[in-house]
């Protein structure tokens, strides 16, 4: 019994031995193989990063298909009308939660398929927020990006009235643009460039 004893207490201090050398030489060969897998690492990272930027990038395209395929496509912009009638400030806010900015025709030809869009999607005779403003210089027309505006199209009645300082694509008079009070409530189309 006793030599039954030192043999499995032999067998217990050999094993454990042998144990703590496995573990020493796969601490040494971790730490040999450890820059190597630093690089891999690294590499897999960046294909994740490359992969999810593509994913974002077709998820937005796809956003931008759909808002084409609900509104219409003129000259590499699409857009989408919103006939729920707004003030300016609440209609252009709800253009950029979209994505995009209240639409500005930038040619005669830009605003004629406008004028067409509007009256397909909102009615014959309503009136539609442009994404032009004169509120920090009385006659200067910008853009939402600040930009002079540079294609206008005015109808012949306008006077350019201190207390309207935004500007409203009308379908009375055949797309021509009026000054209003930007605290009227009027229907909008919201305009998205295509990536």
């Amino acid at each position: 019994m006793d030599l039954r004893c030192a043999c499995l207490m032999f067998g217990l201090v050999l094993l454990t031995h042998l144990s703590s050398q496995q573990l020493l030489s796969r601490k040494k060969l971790v730490k040999k193989v450890t820059p190597e897998k630093d690089g891999a690492v690294e590499g897999l990272q960046k294909q994740i990063d490359d992969i999810v930027k593509e994913l974002n990038l077709l998820k937005e395209q796809q956003a931008l298909q759909t808002v084409c395929l609900k509104g219409t496509k003129i000259h590499g912009k699409c857009y989408l009308s919103d006939p729920l009638k707004k003030r300016y400030h609440t209609a252009s806010e709800d253009c950029i939660a979209k994505g995009g900015t209240l639409c500005t025709p930038l040619s005669l030809d830009d605003n004629d398929k406008l004028y067409d869009y509007i009256h397909q999607s909102i009615g014959p005779d309503e009136e539609i927020w442009l994404g032009i403003n004169d509120m920090q210089t009385e006659g200067i027309w910008v853009d939402q990006t600040g930009s002079t505006v540079r294609y206008k199209n005015w109808d012949a009645s306008f006077k350019g009235d201190r207390s309207k300082n935004c500007a409203v694509l009308s379908g009375s008079i055949s797309g021509k643009w009026l000054d209003e009070n930007c605290r009227e409530e009027r229907a909008s189309v919201c305009e998205f460039n295509i990536v």
